[in-house]
């Protein structure tokens, strides 16, 4: 392949389990990948901002994707006191997509009612991303020329499902 010609920019988590070639059938040139620990659009990144403006700028993409899966480590972590350097601070980028879950659900008793609250937290980070995502300027300009759309998506690493996040 001489070249590359994406349509999309991919925005996903690192995790293993959560290929998005795997997950898209994507074949080589289809997608401009970045993946971070849990799928995270900080406000203020430049690695990130570079990836989204060079996508946009250069690459022409016309959609951009933020996607989250099942079973996340990182949302699970929003829970858990870290004594990390780094890890605590990335997920400060998250934590909003847990209050917000908190705020209208009751708290949770049972471990069926755990995994459920940690499955909103999946889905309502897919969609705090996408609001950080809508701050960058790049993203703004594209988005009233009407050159990109951005869609959140879900993976569901049990059934291999993948949905649209809304």
């Amino acid at each position: 392949m001489a070249g590359q010609n994406p349509s999309v920019l991919w925005i996903g988590c690192s995790d293993s389990r959560s290929d998005p070639e795997r997950i898209t059938n994507a074949g080589p040139g289809e997608l401009f990948v970045t993946r971070n620990v849990g799928n995270i659009v900080p406000y203020h990144d430049w690695s990130l901002a570079a990836v989204v403006e060079y996508s946009l700028t250069y690459l022409n993409v016309q959609e951009i994707i933020i996607c989250g899966h099942s079973d996340c480590g990182a949302i699970k972590s929003l829970d858990t006191d870290l004594h990390d350097p780094y890890i605590p601070l990335w997920l400060n980028d998250a934590r909003d997509a847990k209050t917000r879950v908190d705020s209208r659900i009751p708290v949770p008793k049972t471990q069926k009612e755990i995994k459920e609250r940690d499955h909103e937290i999946e889905l309502e980070n897919v969609r705090l991303q996408v609001d950080h995502l809508m701050t960058y300027p790049s993203v703004k300009k594209a988005m009233e020329e009407g050159r990109v759309r951005i869609n959140g998506l879900y993976f569901d690493l049990a059934t291999g499902t993948l949905s649209l996040v809304t």
